[in-house]
This record gives C-alpha cells, sequence and structure tokens, in this order.
C-alpha cells in the first residue's frame, strides 16, 4: 500500500533521531524526584531528541486500554500522507463497527461519516465504533489492520507491544509499555496536522441532522494545562488510568506518559508534575527548523541532476537550563551521489550533532520528495551536452 512509504520515513527519523545523553537521562534519578508516584508505570521524553528525562519500570508490559488509539491514528496519518485517504472521504459503518461497545460516537449500521468526523470521534471522544469503522475502511477487515499495528510495532523497534485489536478493549495478548508508547506518540506527532484534532477541547458531529452530538475531550488537560494539545487517555478496569500527554511551549515539545493510576485525577497530577519538571529544568535549542536546506546532493541519472537536503522536522539539542550550547557541534554527512528514482523516505545522508568529540546525535536526512529517472532524451541532451562543452 501507499501508506508503506509514509511508514517507511517515521520509522527512519525515529531510530535514528535517539540522543544518548547520560546526565540528562539520569538527572531526574540522581535527584531522588519521584514524578509518578502512585503510577504502575511512567516516563518523560523530550520530543525532538527522543532524550529520557525520567522514567519509572518503563518497560513494564501492562493493558494501554484506548492508548491503543495513539497507533491506530499513526496509520490513518501516514494514509492520509500518502494519498491513500483523503480527510473528506466518506466511510461506511458495518454493523460490526457499529456494535463497539464502551466509548462511542454511536455509529449506526449504514451510517457514512467523512475520515475527518471519524478522527475527531477517535481523538476526542475515544470512540471505539469510529476506531473500527476507520480500521475496516483502511484494511478491509480490523484483523489486516491490527496486523498493520503490530507490523509498524515491529518497525518502530517496539519491543514490549502486542496488540489484539485497534481501539484497546480488553483482550488477550494485548499490551504495551510506557516508553513504546512514547516512542509511538513521537512518530504520530509528526504528523502535525494531528494536534489540530487532539487539542479540541469540544466540538460537534452531525450537526446538520436531527442527531447532533457533542464531543468532549476525554484528556481535560488540553483545557486546564498550558501548551497541552493532546494526546491519548485511557481506562479499563484492568489497565486502571492511562494518559500519553504532550505539550508544548517555544520550541519546546514533551511527551509524558503514566500507567494504571488509581484515579484520573491523580493521572492528571503525575502528568502535570511530570511536565513542570521538564519545562521548569530544561530548555530546547533548535538547530534546524522543519524546511531549512541543509545542503544538496548529486542525482546520478535523475530528472534533476541535483536533490536538497532538507531538514524533514525540527533538530534540536536539549540541555538543561543554563547550559551552553555551544559545546555542541553540528556537521552534515552525505554521499558522493545517490542514484535515481528516489522516493520518499530514501536515506540521502546524516545531521551529526557531537559534543566533546562524542556523537550525541546521529539522524537521518531523508527525501522528502521523489524525483524520477530520467528519460532516454534527458539523458541524451546530457550528454550531448556535455561533449560539446569540452575544450578540445
Amino acid at each position: 500500500m501507499k501508506g508503506k512509504v509514509a511508514l517507511t520515513l517515521v520509522c527512519l527519523l525515529l531510530v535514528h533521531c535517539l540522543v544518548f545523553n547520560d546526565a540528562l537521562i539520569a538527572s531526574a534519578e540522581e535527584s531522588n524526584v519521584d514524578l509518578a508516584p502512585e503510577a504502575k508505570s511512567a516516563i518523560l521524553m523530550d520530543m525532538d531528541t527522543g532524550t529520557v528525562i525520567y522514567e519509572k519500570d518503563a518497560d513494564l508490559r501492562l493493558p494501554p486500554a484506548s492508548i491503543t488509539k495513539i497507533m491506530t491514528m499513526l496509520l490513518v496519518m501516514e494514509a492520509i500522507e500518502s494519498g491513500e485517504l483523503n480527510w473528506s472521504d466518506k466511510v461506511r459503518t458495518s454493523e460490526r463497527a457499529a456494535s463497539m461497545g464502551g466509548s462511542q460516537i454511536f455509529l449506526e449500521a449504514g451510517e457514512e461519516m467523512t475520515v475527518e468526523d471519524l478522527m475527531k470521534g477517535i481523538a476526542i471522544a475515544s470512540g471505539n465504533d469510529a476506531t473500527v469503522a476507520i480500521a475496516e475502511h483502511i484494511a478491509g477487515t480490523e484483523e489486516n489492520f491490527v496486523r498493520m499495528m503490530n507490523e509498524k510495532a515491529k518497525q518502530l523497534g517496539l519491543e514490549n507491544t502486542h496488540f489484539a485489536n485497534t481501539n484497546g478493549l480488553p483482550a488477550d495478548h494485548h499490551y504495551t509499555s510506557a516508553r513504546d508508547i512514547a516512542i509511538m506518540s513521537r512518530a504520530l506527532l509528526k504528523y502535525e496536522d494531528i494536534t489540530r484534532l487532539t487539542s479540541l477541547y469540544e466540538d460537534y458531529l452531525r450537526q446538520d441532522t436531527d442527531r447532533p452530538f457533542w464531543l468532549v475531550n476525554t484528556n481535560r488537560l488540553v483545557k486546564f494545562y498550558k501548551g497541552m494539545d493532546g494526546l491519548k487517555t485511557g481506562y479499563t478496569s484492568e489497565a486502571k488510568y492511562c494518559l500519553a500527554a504532550t505539550a508544548k511551549r517555544g520550541d519546546m515539545r514533551m511527551i509524558a506518559v503514566v500507567m494504571g493510576t488509581p484515579t484520573p485525577k491523580v493521572r492528571n497530577k503525575n502528568v502535570v508534575q511530570m511536565l513542570d519538571y521538564a519545562f521548569n529544568h530544561y530548555q530546547t535549542h533548535p538547530i534546524y527548523k522543519k524546511g531549512d536546506i541543509l545542503d544538496e546532493v548529486t542525482v546520478d541519472k535523475g530528472a534533476q541532476t541535483k536533490m536538497k537536503l532538507v531538514a524533514p522536522y525540527q533538530i534540536s539539542v536539549l540541555t538543561r537550563k543554563g547550559e551552553s550550547v555551544d559545546q555542541f557541534t553540528t556537521s552534515i554527512q552525505k554521499p558522493e551521489f545517490v542514484s535515481a528514482p528516489v522516493k520518499m523516505g530514501d536515506v540521502l545522508g546524516q545531521v551529526l550533532i557531537e559534543k566533546d568529540g562524542r556523537i550525541e546525535s546521529e539522524m537521518d536526512i531523508v527525501a522528502t520528495e521523489e524525483m524520477p529517472r530520467a528519460t532516454f532524451w534527458q539523458l541524451l541532451k546530457r550528454t550531448s551536452a556535455a561533449l560539446f562543452s569540452v575544450t578540445p
């Protein structure tokens, strides 16, 4: 499917975008700060670099409840980016999707709703029926979509994750970890359009019908915490109260995950403590903004002879507040040439960030557009021009 191109892009970005800064990772632990005392498992991660500031049993396998929908939404966003799916596409609800219990937007069998409205139903109201409907639309069956979810989990390197359904309803062999949730959240947040939905505190579906439905965000912090614009709550009697949250202030975006807390109030308190700690003690230093031109590379037998190397997202350094960024150096590594055709997601080079002679971060520069092979006539024209330009 076309979504595999976008899937490859995000996977490559994440695999090569971790910062191994031991001082940062250990900082909260060394100061004996317990930021999530009531949670079974928790993690606090910087979005840009992947640096873990705090963790508590972050690799413990636990039921995620509706946090499962982060992976569902990720695959939807990939399908939209690839052109396989459009926001305005109509999705027809099956009897199976309409029969889902738990949180729902009360879809009726045969009812049609746009992809955008279904995604609102998932992102805001955590609709289990909306989740199954859009999964069936993309993959034919929920089972096929679950297979895609597990394939994506492997590609992201998630070592403690296995999905049995798309929505997080209780099921055997359905589990993930706080660390894996943070990684899949980073993948989803690469699609900036997602926070347009997850940041909404309330909205409506079916406004022009006799069945209007009021959506209220299950993540109340989007209204009450400065900078909070997502991401996903979860609750079952087995999983207890879970939350994968993200907040952005200035150039700095953080991801906080808590699992297994006893009440919504405690869940929110733990997340706020984690995010407050990050924003109070750390700062992000952007090196390149998304879209910045870093360099260019020669394309052998391409429709064009050169291709620009573009930053596909913000590339940053994370430090404790007051620490100078001058100690970091940045360099671009690229091959002598790449061969056409070039597809979106193909690796074209690397950005290296070093500190004291040690590589702190190595991030792939990937193609953000395609470059086809040159036609026979283009190659002939180039060869002729080269021959006639040679001085005897």
